[in-house]
């Protein structure tokens, strides 16, 4: 450990540049303009594996239709490392596409040139999602290669270009390759999240799911005046707000009976792992820039944010938006909300207990307009157990390396893929996060230059 650390520490310059790299290439995924520099990217993270050894694989995922345009799709690229069967093999998945990003979104630096700030950070577009901690696993194969250290288990990457923009084509090729590729993976790793503050490592075990609807309310055969038609038709908008209203309050308590009879009591044992968690509410304040939260203790915050259900109201589709004022009446609008879920909700019971309460709330307003309401997603919660001994080995190598326990986190978010390697693979699967609490909160994420943060 000694002399692989002492490596880590006298080529870090070496991980720097191999990050600027990767960071100067912007590969948007979900810019047809840009598609090209995906493939680019693919192509930089395959020269990059085979330099080291790795046995290098990409599978073509065909095409895809842009709204109404046809783009190729990137590769999924599969490297091996190390093919010993008396070791483990550990799969690692992590993603090379980022999200848009221009100086003008309030960029203080150029997003897609990596730099290194006041606070000895380093600071670009993907340089904490997902581009630096994929470039963090290949910097340990370099340099046990290089010191002739042997690898104590066997690594294989899983590495996707589309997870910006839905991994479309990744789920099939994850059941696929359950019996091929992947057939000898005893565990997964996915590098794909943050710490919960900015000095102290997690694990994360836990994540919510989405349910996201659409509330279509229709009316007149087209668009409307207000001064020849308001006040003698039933409009749209006003229904729909109506019952929109009704599906949460002020205070974040979602309104749909029956919802909270699906959610899992707190256990003993999970109300444990919320003693001594590194954040402060001021973390909070400083994420989302104002102090409206609506808890003030830390405990009931993060439970609210991992472990219980949440509704929000996203946006209305057919309505008036642009600056000016314009007296339309719309014939058509459709609401957009999503439900995050959590353990034990089943996603098709919450849509069933959704769509009837909203039409029944609809029916009490005695409007002529036609209402639909329907599921356009609904991606599962996942949870796994500290206890394992996968969490029991990845709590000693963080002991080890930063000489503190992690915090045990959930998160409120979900990544989809977590699920589909447990599902397909029937094998564990560990949120190993490199990146710090603050990474999402910052005009440019970062990802901290120092070996030992």
């Amino acid at each position: 450990m000694e002399q692989f650390l002492e490596y880590v520490e006298k080529h870090e310059r070496d991980f720097i540049e191999r990050l600027r790299k990767a960071v100067a290439i912007p590969s948007v995924s979900g810019d047809p303009a840009y598609r090209p520099e995906v493939f680019r990217m693919s192509e930089f993270l395959v020269a990059e594996l085979k330099a080291l050894g790795a046995s290098v694989e990409t599978r073509d995922l065909g095409k895809q239709n842009w709204h109404g345009q046809e783009l190729d799709l990137p590769p999924i690229v599969l490297a091996t490392v190390g093919n010993d069967p008396s070791k483990k093999t550990i799969l690692v998945y992590g993603h090379y596409d980022v999200q848009p990003a221009l100086i003008e979104d309030g960029w203080n630096t150029s997003p897609f040139e990596l730099v290194e700030d006041d606070q000895d950070r380093l600071v670009g577009r993907g340089s904490s999602d997902d581009k630096g901690p994929v470039l963090g696993w290949i910097n340990v194969v370099e340099a046990h290669k290089s010191l002739g250290l042997e690898l104590p288990v066997n690594l294989k990457f899983c590495l996707e270009g589309m997870e910006e923009s839905g991994s479309e084509g990744l789920d099939a090729l994850i059941y696929d390759e359950a019996s091929k590729y992947f057939k000898d993976v005893d565990a997964v790793c996915i590098s794909d999240n943050y710490w919960l503050g900015t000095t102290k490592p997690c694990l994360t075990y836990g994540l919510r799911g989405v349910s996201y609807y659409h509330m279509k309310i229709k009316g007149p055969r087209a668009d409307l005046h207000s001064g020849v038609f308001g006040g003698t038709v039933h409009e749209p908008m006003t229904d729909l707000i109506s019952v929109m209203s009704k599906l949460v309050d002020p205070n974040g308590k979602i309104l749909v009976p029956g919802i909270y009879d699906e959610v899992r009591e707190v256990s003993p044992e999970e109300e444990k792992t919320y003693d001594n968690l590194d954040f402060k509410i001021e973390e909070l304040h400083d994420a989302i820039g104002n102090k409206t939260n609506i808890h003030d203790s830390v405990r009931k915050t993060l439970q609210c944010r991992w472990r219980n259900p949440s509704l929000s109201l996203h946006g209305i589709e057919g309505a008036f938006y642009n600056p000016g004022d314009k007296t339309v009446i719309p014939a058509c609008v459709t609401g957009k909300f999503s439900i995050r879920t959590v353990p034990d909700m089943e996603p098709k019971k919450i849509s069933e207990l959704v769509v009837k309460y909203c039409k029944d709330e609809f029916a009490k307003l005695g409007s002529k307009n036609e209402i639909d309401v329907y599921c356009t997603h609904d991606g599962n919660y996942w949870l796994s157990s500290p206890e394992h001994p996968n969490y029991v080995a990845a709590a000693k190598a963080v002991e080890t390396v930063y000489k503190v326990k992690p915090d045990l986190t959930r998160e409120g978010g979900s990544i989809p893929v977590t699920l589909s390697f447990q599902d397909a693979l029937n094998k564990n699967v560990l949120l190993l996060p490199m990146g710090r609490g603050d990474d999402v909160s910052c005009t440019a994420l970062v990802f901290s230059s120092h070996s030992d943060e």
